[in-house]
């Protein structure tokens, strides 16, 4: 994984001596469609040459299990292409060898959990190393998921033609109106990504975002497991027998789904799942009487499939049940209270460091510290620790106050407030008052 380390990028990366100190300006040559495996295959011979490649992709999956791939585009800092990929006889090898096998070149992508997806389900591998410049944008300023034409917009003073945004991207011919959109893509990011990492380097903060990459490239967000499928949908109970069921019809309906290349709501909804798992029909006819299935079910193959499974489905094991609670003693009222102290402290510092809140603290673990959790807990370790855990664990031991200073709020340490009150000569009063109290 390429990693941002200290001032700047990891010695002997490409990025250690970064584009953005180049001085000399290029015009980017925009590439013709491409349809060929030979103009595919000279392209990406120069593109392994590069420091970086952004890229990004449009498909449709409003009506499919697999996203429908449509379009890719990639720039570097000198030229741009889109790439259909639905050409006859195009053969992507070169192009997929790029993404996934060559480590010298880092690639860039916005928000680009789907293309990602899109990658692995045509490689087995996601694309590496990986920057996301959504993730990013975390780090230096408090966008907690600043979207393309606004991040366009903030760096390069752009205003993106969105029409071109919702358009059916299977159709073909594709029009000179979408290329033009699908390229500029990758054309802007190809501008905005060094002066995102010059910035990074100036602030420090690109250890930050290593372990957020990290997640972001790790095949096994991507990997689809039918077994694992169950783990998704809300089940009333922990009975082994219905989480056994529900197990089982949940990876029929996630094979039932890849088989006919359809959403897997189009089966049947999570609901009518998890109804189907708690009261389980005893004949096919029944499934006529389930909410969220039509009366064809009584009859028909799939019905009979559905039945198949439900009768085969075994208990789930103690091993495979979820944990009864979450991390962590229950909040109770009062705990409930410290956590909201404790959100506001996290809106305090995101403001004051200008940093998104969702990069230095989840909900989930503030819940925890605030019910006396503390092992395990990303805000109090590394440099979530130093930012932001430490002064989050002095206000939950009371060695850190709210304070209000020139109209704004602050966060002030106790010792200093009660410093100011001897000097002020009140401390002993307020001593008396809590005293009498």
């Amino acid at each position: 994984m390429w990693r941002l380390e200290g001032p700047g990028p990891q010695t002997g990366h490409p990025l250690a001596s970064p584009p953005l100190a180049r001085k000399e300006k290029t015009v980017m040559k925009i590439h013709k469609l491409i349809t060929t495996t030979e103009a595919l295959s000279d392209l990406c011979e120069r593109w392994a040459k590069s420091d970086f490649i952004c890229v990004d992709t449009e498909f449709m999956r409003e009506s499919t299990y697999w996203p429908e791939l449509c379009l890719i585009q990639v720039a570097d800092e000198h030229e741009a292409a889109a790439i259909d990929p639905k050409a006859p006889g195009l053969d992507l090898g070169p192009l997929l060898d790029l993404m996934v096998n060559n480590e010298d070149v880092l690639k860039i992508f916005h928000a680009g959990g789907q293309d990602v997806e899109i990658i692995y389900n045509l490689t087995g591998k996601t694309p590496h190393p990986i920057f996301d410049t959504q993730i990013a944008m975390m780090a230096i300023s408090q966008s907690e998921q600043i979207g393309y034409s606004n991040l366009v917009e903030s760096w390069l003073g752009l205003v993106i033609d969105k029409g071109a945004r919702f358009t059916d991207w299977s159709r073909r011919p594709l029009t000179e109106r979408q290329i033009e959109y699908a390229i500029g893509d990758v054309t802007h990011l190809a501008k905005i990504f060094p002066k995102i990492l010059k910035r990074l380097i100036k602030t420090g903060r690109g250890v930050w975002l290593n372990a957020e990459m990290e997640k972001l490239a790790d095949p096994e967000h991507y990997r689809n497991d039918a077994s694992l499928a169950w783990l998704k949908i809300k089940a009333a109970g922990r009975n082994h027998a219905m989480l056994g069921r529900l197990k089982a019809i949940a990876a029929w309906r996630e094979l039932e789904a890849q088989d006919k290349n359809i959403p897997r709501g189009r089966i049947a909804r999570d609901e009518t799942l998890a109804d189907i798992a708690s009261h389980p029909p005893k004949t096919q006819g029944d499934l006529a009487k389930v909410r969220g299935l039509s009366p064809g079910w009584k009859d028909n193959d799939i019905g009979k499939r559905l039945m198949q499974t439900i009768a085969e489905a075994e208990p789930l094991s103690e091993e495979e049940l979820p944990p009864k609670t979450p991390r962590g003693a229950p909040l109770g009222k009062e705990g409930a209270l410290v956590a909201d102290l404790l959100k506001l402290l996290l809106k305090i510092r995101a403001r004051e460091i200008d940093v998104a809140a969702r990069l230095l603290a989840r909900s989930d673990d503030l819940e925890l510290l605030a019910a006396g959790v503390r092992k395990g807990i990303d805000i109090l370790e590394g440099w979530r620790f130093e930012v932001f855990g430490k002064d989050a664990l002095e206000l939950v031991e009371g060695k850190l106050a709210f304070a209000v200073v020139d109209g704004r709020l602050k966060m002030t340490h106790v010792d200093e407030i009660m410093d100011g009150l001897r000097d002020n000569g009140l401390a002993e009063e307020a001593h008396s008052a809590e005293d009498s109290a």
